[in-house]
């Protein structure tokens, strides 16, 4: 009963008034920024080469790490998973809606990634920043940064954490009869926790190192598996693009059961995969030691079209080009998925996605945790408490491993959806501060400038790293 309540305020949520904030915020800051997410995304290309700054000797946190750092919370199950669900409940067209709410999305993106620039503090030689203290800072309502920070420990810490652990650990039911009733999920618990421990006490540089290690080569791999369907069905690939094209704009797929439809289930999946204005990946965009916030607002770009557009569309592709025909609630999910890679490559294909489910799991792990930090010492920073939560974390990706989570899995959907609207009202809100910060930063690349930023070039004086 409380499953089927909660089930109900998610599906209200992010069928009804997630979806409309969300494009809404995206549409209103593509047409303030005037397309910044395409305009400059070249400039995001060349800045993640730019080597991060030094304190006492110690190299800090790069565009580059914080750009990682965002996109393995960001790749997750959900980019494997979550697009057969889509695809089996509302058609090849959800692809097409899917693409372009990355595309609206961008602008958020950049939005709250270069406020969270803008109000970074220092943190020893590192920094850490967020919605939390923008919106502290720039709002001055503590409160308010205290209530998303709750929301996203609770969401991410332990909602998503536990479900990443679970998704791992049910990935080996293929494999092992009985798994469930046995002891395997105790001892994937263990060695996942252990795992964490050794990532998370090594602090923001040993989660940043293992990010751009790991991510790249996981996204790299599973993009090479998209790529090789696309060339062994090469003569089929026209036509799926076409299906994917047609089907969008079908009456039916656009009207039919509208929370069920190709558009509202697309949109569905492009947001919540690519976080853009949810307010998680700033926290990851804050620590980046950068000469300019817009910087990093562009890097951050990246990390939603990667998700999206490429992950994403990578699962899609192995789907559709797989002749496999989904059907939710019957053949959706991971086993969609095999059974589609399974007809492409053979049979070899199902240990692939067995191996990138741990992979990208693990990578969004990682992630999360590091949001949930920043966060837990925005509402106090005290040595004991993190040493405490830490622990309470690595205790949700033990017992994940061992439990179904489908009543945790509505909570943690329910208080990230509450933690958009926190964030969403917010960068409305300062989203002019962001503005001014992308005037101030096309402006000294048009004198030929490399663009440092001041807070008195657009008329700030509460920032705490951009003093003059």
């Amino acid at each position: 009963m409380l499953n089927d309540i909660l089930g109900g305020i998610n599906d209200f949520m992010y069928t009804y008034l997630l979806l409309l904030l969300l494009v809404g915020t995206g549409l209103y800051f593509t047409i303030r920024s005037r397309f910044v997410q395409v305009r400059l995304l070249k400039d995001g290309f060349r800045l993640l080469l730019e080597k991060a700054g030094e304190e006492n000797g110690e190299k800090q946190v790069s565009s580059f790490q914080a750009l990682m750092i965002s996109t393995a919370s960001r790749v997750g199950t959900g980019n494997i998973a979550g697009i057969a669900t889509a695809i089996a409940a509302g058609g090849p067209g959800a692809v097409f809606w899917m693409w372009l709410m990355a595309i609206i999305g961008g602008a958020s993106a950049f939005i709250e990634s270069t406020l969270a620039q803008v109000y970074k503090v220092k943190d020893g030689k590192d920094f850490r920043g967020g919605p939390s203290y923008y919106i502290e800072r720039a709002l001055g309502k503590r409160w308010m940064g205290v209530l998303f920070s709750i929301l996203l420990i609770l969401c991410f810490a332990y909602g998503f954490n536990g479900l990443q652990s679970y998704n791992m650990s049910s990935a080996l039911e293929y494999y092992i009869p009985g798994y469930t009733d046995s002891i395997y999920p105790m001892i994937v618990g263990i060695v996942l926790a252990i795992a964490t421990a050794l990532v998370i006490f090594g602090g923001v540089h040993r989660i940043g190192f293992i990010s751009s290690v790991l991510v790249p080569i996981m996204a790299g791999a599973y993009l090479l598996m998209g790529i090789a369907t696309v060339v062994l069905n090469l003569p089929q690939f026209p036509g799926v693009i076409k299906l994917i094209l047609s089907e969008a704009f079908d009456v039916q797929a656009i009207f039919g059961g509208m929370a069920g439809s190709a558009v509202v289930i697309g949109i569905k999946r492009g947001l919540f995969s690519n976080e853009a204005g949810m307010g998680s990946a700033p926290n990851a965009a804050a620590s980046a030691s950068v000469s300019h916030p817009a910087k990093q607002g562009m890097v951050q770009v990246i990390s939603v079209f990667i998700d999206t557009l490429l992950i994403c569309s990578a699962t899609a592709m192995m789907l559709l080009l797989s002749g496999v025909q989904g059907e939710a609630g019957v053949l959706d999910g991971i086993p969609f998925v095999q059974q589609a890679i399974a007809v492409n490559v053979g049979k070899w294909g199902i240990h692939f996605i067995t191996a990138a489910i741990f992979a990208f799991a693990f990578s969004s792990l990682i992630g999360n945790y590091y949001y949930a930090e920043s966060n837990i010492l925005f509402i106090k920073d005290n040595k004991v408490l993190l040493f405490v939560f830490r622990c309470t974390c690595i205790l949700a990706v033990f017992f994940g491993a061992q439990a179904n989570f489908s009543t945790m899995w509505n909570i943690a959907d329910i208080t990230m959806g509450c933690m958009a609207v926190v964030n969403i009202i917010a960068i409305l809100l300062l989203g002019n501060i962001a503005i001014k910060v992308l005037k101030d930063y096309e402006s000294q690349r048009k004198a030929g400038k490399d663009p440092i930023f001041y807070e008195k070039n657009v008329g700030l004086d509460n920032t705490d790293c951009w003093k003059s």
